[in-house]
């Protein structure tokens, strides 16, 4: 009797890069398509308990390396940040 086999895809998830900015936790994550190709997201942290926040942003874009995605998604976030932290001209 033959052994049966399976074909199985493996998707790569880059996600052990934290940074904390201020009161931000910057978590970004490459996570590896089918076609073997990245996709970008980051989550956004902020606040502690009851009263945390989190915003995920997710990219279209797709790269050529798990590297790639993390610093877009990383940059995405910081550009985010820094228009948030910005002061208010009157």
């Amino acid at each position: 009797m033959k052994p049966q086999t399976y074909a199985v895809k493996t998707f790569m998830n880059m996600n052990d890069t934290k940074i904390e900015i201020g009161k931000y936790l910057v978590s970004p994550l490459a996570k590896q398509q089918a076609e073997g190709r990245y996709a970008a997201s980051v989550s956004i942290r902020s606040g502690h308990g009851s009263g945390t926040h989190d915003r995920v942003l997710r990219f279209h874009d797709l790269f050529d390396s798990a590297a790639a995605a993390v610093h877009y998604a990383t940059e995405h976030a910081l550009g985010w940040i820094r228009e948030r932290s910005a002061p208010v001209c009157a």
